[in-house]
């Protein structure tokens, strides 16, 4: 295995959409009822191997986007990726993500990105119909349904993410 490289990734979105419970879901195989608000921004670490590499995820858990609170931009600093999250059962959030990667690439630049639409084990509860989101995947956006709850596609929404950023430092 070749040394270990780190790499930041940011979580993006909307307020209450769940990235801090997929933080906690990846990391931990966590999940909690109880809602936690992220002040500022909750860094974690990882290690992980793909394509028999090394890596330390670094990842910022950035606090939500809402009518009373923007992200800061300066926050992405040095990222690597990011995962723009929305909550399927709530259909602005996919606005507000969409517009958070706009922001972030006029930031940053374009980076190795996911959309992670959250809580598809409220799959009957969805605002978001899988039309729009197969619509909305194209080859620099990948769309992943998740669910932190239950880890549905959690492992993968993070693995793949850090294969895009092995494949663009390569």
């Amino acid at each position: 295995m070749e040394a270990i490289l780190k790499k930041k990734i940011c979580l993006i979105g909307a307020f209450a959409v769940g990235k801090t419970s997929l933080v906690r879901q990846y990391i931990l195989s966590l999940f909690s009822e109880k809602y936690l608000s992220t002040v500022g921004v909750k860094i974690d670490k990882k290690q992980l191997v793909v394509n028999r590499q090394g890596l330390d995820l670094i990842i910022w858990d950035l606090h939500g986007e809402d009518d009373f609170q923007s992200v800061r931009m300066s926050y992405l600093r040095g990222a690597s990726g990011c995962i723009y999250v929305a909550d399927g059962t709530r259909r602005a959030t996919l606005d507000t993500a969409m517009r958070l990667r706009h922001r972030a690439e006029n930031a940053i630049g374009p980076t190795p990105s996911i959309l992670a639409v959250n809580k598809c084990d409220l799959d009957a509860e969805w605002e978001i119909d899988p039309e729009t989101l197969q619509k909305m995947a194209t080859e620099d956006l990948l769309v992943i349904r998740t669910s932190a709850k239950t880890g549905d596609s959690v492992e993968t929404v993070f693995y793949k993410l850090a294969a895009m950023m092995l494949e663009v430092s390569a």
